[in-house]
């Protein structure tokens, strides 16, 4: 029951049922039938109709809340259901406004599909009736293209994109770029159009926003349409002591983190690189009266990882990273999606240079192979679209600032770099959303984190995956929001004027308020001093200590010895069940067969780590069975099939002789479809048997 219980509580589910095989346990979860607990004899399991009345009664809807709650959602045909805590998070949603709540807040973690979310909401509440015209809020004009023509789509006709400043009240479902309606004087405010009870419904994507002017412009918006009910969908939701969602919004309906869907298996997990330069770690002070490369003296002081690249640019130490960068993909790959976020556009464009001088033969073959995608760059901004589409090559290396640091959908970006100062725990989070999508189709289950700066330091914030804390709790006359702190993007999307220094800005830099002066040194050596790989175990913690010693320790929690772990390895009717379950306890399998060899199979990766067990290779094992003529009662043509499937296992190992699948490529499929294959043996539980007995063979040593 306790088990029971805790699935119930992730899915939601009002009634949670064991049995001992004598009669059923329920545990009613509603907490309105008086009786938590109850046996039930076996043949009085209630019905699915008797379960749905005690829960509409649990609910007390009334006949027009339970018309709202029980709409169905958008079904294209395809057979695509929203995920469980998808499913949770609509209903749950639905069910609040239904029951006449105005403001729902949503959080869940980026890559999860909060979008997808939002519509099957909309749809809900727009074909119930509840809510007839609907405002879609978001910050990034490529967020709304992308919504209109993926998600959004089934709206079809009845939906429009606000552009061009211009406003046609005809439409049903509204998609907007907030700072397409709003401006910084009274005539420029053009959502002032509509009158405030115009819309039924406003969501805004992206609640937490960027800065407090930025957040002082969105609730212009949200307080004008205030009649309408109001959701905040965000990965990263703000609480600081000037701006609160929670304030606002109120408590999260729902959360989904990060931890949660990596470990659900709907988010990619990542490893680590740390990387730690001299000159990053120990400072660096100008001789007296050194110059710059421009002749300016150089300010006498000692610069460290927080200066770099904003008030001083060691231009070796760019070229450094870059080589680094370049090092890592050489011996993975090179044509793998990467972002580097780098301190501003100047700082973009110099490793731009750095990657191209680094991978000079990539460059020349095709001169969008890197390119600086920054707010300020009209041809960088229009190869976004090609980024992050998974068909396209080009670009593979993208340097930016700020521009890509949110919703970017960037499905198969495998490599993030981190060469930035991040304060904002929402920042890095947003940041670290854009390598979570996993794409099957394209191969992507995983991405690497590579870290100069020490941002990663952030994953041992204990709230850094944890629920939002409200900090700011407005007096009586207090303003909502502080409207003094200046915008971190500009209306095209593009980034904070402090990100557009460049050489060329003069002695002022910025020319504001507040001159600064860049010095540009490049005869200043900088090497890498500090390596760590770091991976993150079954809880979402980053591990700190060897991933040999790591693993020795993970397996011994599940088996006491060696003889534990070769009878469940024994026992098991497929193998790699096995290692899907030592993956799921945060047992990186594949990192370890990079230090102890690839050719080895999970089991002697396990019993060499755990055990100290001398291995062997998986050629070496195939080796075995062919000299114990295992398959020698086979007729000829079952014989070459598991021939072939044993040439299988010594190239790839277990998991594809245990597919399938793998009779449908070669040279399997020579021997014809994956049943005419089966037959040879009988059928498929004596094809079963063939495989069980070649893997007891295979393991016996």
């Amino acid at each position: 029951m306790a088990q029971a219980l805790e699935s119930a509580e992730i899915l939601d589910a009002p009634f949670a049922y064991s049995s001992n095989g004598d009669a059923f346990l329920e545990h009613d979860r509603t907490g309105t039938s008086g009786i938590v607990t109850r046996e039930i004899p076996l043949d009085q399991f209630p019905t699915p109709s008797e379960l749905w009345a005690r829960y509409c009664k649990a609910k007390d809807w009334t006949d027009s809340q339970q018309k709202v709650n029980t709409r169905d959602y958008y079904d294209d045909g395809s057979r695509k259901t929203p995920r469980y805590y998808q499913h949770i998070a609509i209903n749950r949603t639905v069910e609040a406004i239904a029951r006449g709540e105005n403001r729902v807040l949503l959080v869940m973690a980026t890559g999860t599909g909060k979008t997808y979310t939002a519509f099957q909401i909309i749809w809900r509440l727009w074909k119930a009736g509840a809510k007839k015209r609907i405002l879609f809020l978001v910050d990034r004009n490529i967020l709304a293209d992308q919504t209109k023509t993926n998600d959004f789509k089934p709206f079809g006709q009845a939906m429009t994109k606000i552009s061009n400043r211009t406003v046609d009240k005809s439409f049903e479902i509204y998609l907007c770029l907030y700072q397409a309606v709003t401006g910084t004087e009274e005539d420029q405010n053009i959502y002032k159009q509509f009158s405030p009870d115009f819309f039924d419904l406003v969501i805004v994507d992206e609640c937490h926003r960027g800065s407090a002017a930025d957040d002082a412009r969105w609730r212009q918006v949200l307080e004008y349409f205030n009649p309408a009910t109001q959701i905040g969908l965000t990965a990263t939701p703000k609480e600081t002591r000037e701006v609160s969602n929670i304030e606002y919004f109120g408590d999260p309906i729902y959360m989904y983190s990060l931890r949660q869907g990596i470990a659900d298996g709907f988010l990619a997990p990542y490893k680590v690189v740390r990387i730690g330069l001299d000159k990053d770690l120990d400072g660096w002070r100008p001789e007296n009266g050194q110059r710059d490369k421009y002749g300016q003296v150089i300010e006498d002081r000692e610069y460290n990882d927080r200066d770099f690249d904003r008030d001083l640019i060691l231009e070796r130490r760019t070229a450094v990273v870059a080589a680094k960068v370049t090092e890592f993909l050489r011996a993975t790959n090179r044509f793998a999606k990467t972002i580097i976020f780098c301190e501003n556009i100047d700082h973009a464009e110099r490793m731009r240079q750095a990657m191209v001088n680094a991978n000079p033969d990539l460059a020349a073959a095709n001169s969008k192979y890197v390119m600086r995608i920054t707010g300020d760059n009209d041809e960088g901004k229009a190869q976004l679209d090609n980024f992050i589409d998974p068909e396209s090559t080009y670009p593979v290396i993208a340097c930016t600032s700020r521009l890509m640091s949110t919703g970017v959908d960037a499905q198969t970006c495998h490599l993030i770099v981190l060469d930035k100062i991040i304060n904002s725990p929402a920042e890095f989070k947003q940041i670290i959303g854009r390598g979570t999508r996993i794409n099957e189709d394209y191969n992507k289950f995983f991405f690497t984190i590579m870290d100069f700066r020490r941002a990663t330091a952030q994953f041992a914030d204990p709230d850094f995956d944890g629920p939002p804390v409200q900090v700011y709790e407005p007096g009586p006359d207090d303003p909502p929001i502080p409207p003094d702190e200046p915008p971190t993007e500009s209306p095209t999307g593009g980034e904070s004027p402090e990100s557009l220094l460049s050489p060329d800005s003069g002695p002022g830099g910025d020319g504001g308020p507040h001159p600064r002066t860049r010095y540009y040194v490049d005869n200043v050596p900088v090497r890498v001093v500090m390596e760590r790989v770091q991976f993150l175990d079954e809880y979402g913690k980053l591990i700190t200590e060897s991933l040999t010693d790591y693993t020795r320790k993970a397996v011994h929690k599940n088996y006491a010895s060696l003889g534990d772990f070769l009878d469940t390895w024994n026992a098991a009717a497929r193998k790699q069940a096995i290692v899907e379950l030592l993956a799921g306890q945060g047992i990186f399998l594949d990192e370890l067969a990079e230090q102890v060899g690839r050719d080895y199979d999970p089991f002697d990766l396990v019993c060499h780590v755990a055990f100290d067990q001398p291995p062997l290779t998986r050629r070496e094992r195939a080796d075995g069975v062919r000299k114990q003529n295992v398959f020698g009662k086979y007729g000829a043509k079952a014989r070459t099939v598991l021939e072939a499937l044993l040439q299988k296992y010594a190239d790839s190992g277990i998991a594809s002789v245990e597919s399938m699948e793998i009779l449908k490529v070669d040279p399997l499929r020579a021997f014809g479809t994956p049943v005419e294959i089966v037959k040879l043996f009988g059928g498929r539980d004596n094809y079963l048997a063939a495989i069980r007995e070649m893997e007891a063979v295979l393991y016996a040593a």
